[in-house]
């Protein structure tokens, strides 16, 4: 539980400092979408239950604040633990290079299937493609800039925690 704890903690930073940096980015009309981040290293490091609760919190804070149907982080951030623990023992984890990468790909599945289900809405479809891709490229390279530090502090917090010997296990 104390990992579990932990990690959604961190996962409230992230999201606070996503949505003051996304209010900041609004003149320029460019949005941060890190989704990857709030799957990535739980998935990856924490045991099955605590990374799906922890992933759970996180989805559901950001669907407390988004435009979009409730559960729809949820789902998409459950999907993307699915593939992910199924994909665990073949990936290497130890990496701060390979959990970036595995972060980008997540993060651009997620940015796709997000951008599918609510461009539907939209007046005129065809007309948000060009915002969704600067969108998607600014993302993208904010995540790659900020992964290895976000990935760090999470690894700091269960130190502190004393939740990472039964991280591990």
């Amino acid at each position: 539980m104390r990992h579990t704890l932990t990690i959604f903690l961190t996962l409230v930073l992230l999201w606070a400092l996503v949505a003051q940096t996304n209010h900041e980015l609004s003149g320029l009309r460019v949005y941060l979408f890190v989704g990857g981040l709030y799957v990535t290293y739980a998935s990856l490091m924490l045991p099955w239950r605590a990374a799906l609760t922890s992933i759970l919190l996180g989805g559901l804070l950001c669907d407390a604040t988004a435009p979009v149907a409730f559960g729809t982080h949820v789902i998409l951030f459950s999907a993307a633990f699915a593939v992910l623990s199924h994909l665990r023992d073949r990936l290497p984890r130890e990496d701060t290079i390979a959990r970036v990468v595995v972060a980008l790909l997540v993060n651009l599945a997620l940015f796709l299937l997000f951008s599918f289900t609510q461009i539907g809405g939209s007046p005129s479809p065809a007309a948000a493609w060009p915002r969704l891709i600067a969108d998607l490229i600014v993302s993208q390279i904010a995540l790659a800039l900020v992964a290895p530090w976000f990935f760090a502090l999470q690894h700091r917090a269960l130190l502190l925690s004393r939740a990472e010997r039964a991280a591990l296990d």
